[in-house]
C-alpha cells in the first residue's frame, strides 16, 4: 500500500487506505485515459449550515518537482481545475470514488460530498448549500485554479446539475447524468427546466434511451427548450441503457457504454474548465 499525503482543508482530512492503488487498478482495467497522474484520495469535513459533512476527495498527486520548498510560493505550485460531483439517491457507492479518481487522474481536483449523511431526502436549498460549500473547499486549495470549477452530477445528483448550474456563478460548466429535467425533487420544489433563462454555462446531458425513471422524450423536450434559449448544450445519448447506467451493483460498470461515457466527461471537462 503506498503511502499519500494528507493536505489540510476545512477540517482533518483522513487517509482513505487503498486511494492511491484504486488509480493504478483502474489504468490497468482502462476505465481512465492511457496518460493518467497518480491520484491522492482523502476524505474531508465540509461545514454546511449547522452540519458537518463527510466528503471524497480525489486529486493529483504532486511529482517531486511540484514539492514546495521552503519560502516557495504557493501560485508556483501545479494548480487543476476543480469539480464538485453529486451521487445518485443511492449514496456515495464505491463506483463514484472510482469516478472520482478516474477524473483525477486525468488531471481535476474532485470532491464528492455525502449529501444524504443527515437526510435521505433533504429540501434543494439544504444541497445547494452543501454544493457551495463544497465548491468553496476546492477554492481554498493550492492545487486548484478557483476559477475553474466545474460540476456533474448522477440521477438525482444529475437534477440537482440541471437545477443548480443556472444559479451558481462557481461553476463554469457541468455534466449532468441521467437527470430529471421536469422533476420539482424529493420535496416538490422547483424544475430545472423552469431555470432555462439563467443558465449560461455549458451543459453536457449523457442518458440512456431505456431510463424508465427519467424518460428520454423528456431529455429530448429539455435539450429541444435550451436549444429555443440559445443555450449550449451538447447531450449524449446511449441506445439501451437503463436509468443508472455506470454503477452496476455499486461499482463502476465495466461496459462500454460507461466507459465511453467517462471518456466523454472527461473530454468535456477538458475543453470547458483547462
Amino acid at each position: 500500500m503506498k503511502k499519500f499525503l494528507l493536505i489540510l482543508a476545512i477540517g482533518a482530512l483522513i487517509c482513505t487506505a487503498g486511494c492511491a492503488d484504486r488509480a493504478e487498478d483502474q489504468a490497468e482495467s482502462g476505465s481512465v485515459p492511457n496518460s493518467v497522474l497518480l491520484v491522492e484520495g482523502a476524505t474531508a469535513d465540509i461545514e454546511s449550515g449547522n452540519f458537518t459533512y463527510p466528503a471524497y476527495v480525489a486529486a493529483p498527486a504532486p511529482t517531486g518537482d511540484e514539492e514546495q520548498d521552503e519560502g516557495e510560493d504557493a501560485s508556483e505550485l501545479a494548480k487543476y481545475p476543480g469539480v464538485v460531483m453529486i451521487h445518485s439517491f443511492n449514496g456515495l457507492e464505491p463506483g463514484y470514488l472510482n469516478l472520482a479518481d478516474a477524473l483525477a487522474s486525468a488531471g481535476f481536483v474532485v470532491i464528492a460530498p455525502q449529501w444524504q449523511t443527515f437526510e435521505r431526502a433533504p429540501m434543494d436549498e439544504v444541497v445547494e448549500e452543501l454544493v457551495r460549500s463544497s465548491a468553496d473547499y476546492l477554492k481554498g486549495r493550492e492545487d486548484v485554479n478557483a476559477e475553474r470549477l466545474g460540476l456533474t452530477g448522477f440521477c438525482a445528483g444529475g437534477r440537482y446539475t440541471m437545477l443548480f448550474l443556472p444559479s451558481m456563478d462557481e461553476f463554469r460548466s457541468g455534466v449532468a447524468w441521467y437527470g430529471f429535467p421536469y422533476s420539482a425533487g424529493f420535496n416538490n420544489e422547483t424544475r430545472p427546466a423552469d431555470q432555462i433563462e439563467e443558465l449560461d454555462a455549458p451543459m453536457l446531458i449523457i442518458h440512456g434511451t431505456r431510463d424508465a425513471p427519467s424518460p428520454i422524450s423528456e431529455i429530448y423536450q429539455y435539450a429541444t427548450a435550451l436549444d429555443q434559449e440559445e443555450k449550449y448544450f451538447e447531450l449524449k445519448v446511449y441506445q439501451g441503457e437503463p436509468h443508472g447506467f455506470m454503477i452496476d451493483g455499486g461499482e463502476l460498470s465495466k461496459s462500454f457504454p460507461a466507459q465511453d461515457a467517462l471518456d466523454e466527461m472527461t473530454r468535456f471537462f477538458e475543453r470547458t474548465l483547462k
